[in-house]
């Protein structure tokens, strides 16, 4: 269970901000180099990146998971929980690259450097059950977010095969496996603009309502997907369009606080164990575990760029404060 909301600021940054729920916190700040090889838990098969990368994950048997992250092309991915959405395959099609669901986000980053050219791919990569896996893989549902520095902004979802490139000029993800479901039910908040009912909104456009909210409801506080997926898009069109990366990071931080997750075990096993978002052209990643309420972040630097070893950057999950005396 996660949200992913995208920003777009006044001065062309393409932010793209996430929580992720999960029962614990598995992930820290990365670092990738180029020309990484790791071989897929799915059949042993090697593959060498092309592009470095930072974000968050860790390292897993003769690979890197990233759960979130940006290449040094300015390409951002986030992997999401898809919830009864994801249609695996089963028996491998000779020729094409077969994956775990879950490596997918990182041969995303490692190997492309725009949405148009996954799209131009996307046929070459089937994402597979556990059933012929050479190795135990699960059968993890997810469906994955993306933009690039043009602000293409897509939804990959495993729906069926080849999978399927939703365009998401919205910019806001849940779990959900009803996009157009859910777009229905926002209406019922938001009016939209005509531009983005006739599917002509332009790219890079910031708002996908007419701003009018005058007799509308205010979304419940529900953590559901659907109520996420409303209360996340709903307050991200009424905040005021960020300037620069900056303020844009100030308010990803606090459109998250609306769908961020409590711990209360009691209730549910998930909870927001951190929150995280990229900049697409300053190539930087912010990253915010459960227990801190300040931001580390970590920019992909040209001298990174030189690197030839992955490096990871370890945490204390714990509350950081300033004192005054």
């Amino acid at each position: 269970m996660c949200t992913s909301i995208l920003q777009i600021t006044k001065d062309g940054q393409h932010i793209l901000a996430r929580t992720m729920d999960w029962h614990r916190l598995a992930v820290q700040p990365l670092f990738v180099p180029r020309q990484y090889q790791w071989a897929s838990l799915y059949d042993n098969r090697r593959y060498t990146n092309r592009y470095a990368m930072i974000g968050g994950g860790g390292a897993h048997d003769d690979e890197i998971d990233v759960s979130d992250g940006v290449n040094e092309m300015g390409l951002s991915v986030q992997k999401l929980t898809f919830a009864n959405g994801s249609h695996l395959v089963e028996k491998p099609t000779l020729g094409l690259v077969h994956l775990a669901p879950y490596e997918f986000s990182f041969y995303l980053l490692g190997r492309f450097a725009s949405v148009a050219e996954i799209e131009a791919h996307i046929d070459e990569v089937q994402l597979m059950s556990n059933r012929y896996a050479i190795n135990n893989i699960g059968d993890s549902e997810l469906h994955f977010a993306v933009v690039d520095r043009t602000g293409r902004t897509v939804v990959i979802e495993p729906t069926h095969f080849p999978m399927r490139v939703r365009d998401n000029p919205l910019g806001v993800v849940t779990n959900s496996k009803d996009f157009e479901r859910q777009l229905d039910r926002l209406g019922d908040y938001v009016n939209y603009t005509e531009d983005f009912l006739a599917g002509t909104l332009p790219l890079n456009a910031s708002r996908v309502s007419t701003g009018s909210f005058s007799g509308k409801p205010v979304p419940s506080s529900s953590f559901t997907p659907g109520g996420r997926f409303v209360r996340a898009a709903y307050y991200k069109e009424r905040a005021e369009l960020p300037a620069d990366e900056a303020a844009g990071i100030v308010s990803a931080w606090h459109l998250l606080d609306s769908v961020t997750v409590p711990k209360s075990r009691q209730y549910r096993p998930t909870y927001s164990v951190y929150r995280a978002a990229t900049c697409s052209e300053s190539l930087t990643y912010y990253f915010q575990p459960y227990n801190r309420l300040d931001l580390v972040k970590l920019r992909l630097t040209p001298t990174m760029l030189t690197w030839t070893e992955p490096k990871f950057y370890p945490l204390a999950n714990e509350l950081q404060a300033t004192s005054l005396n």
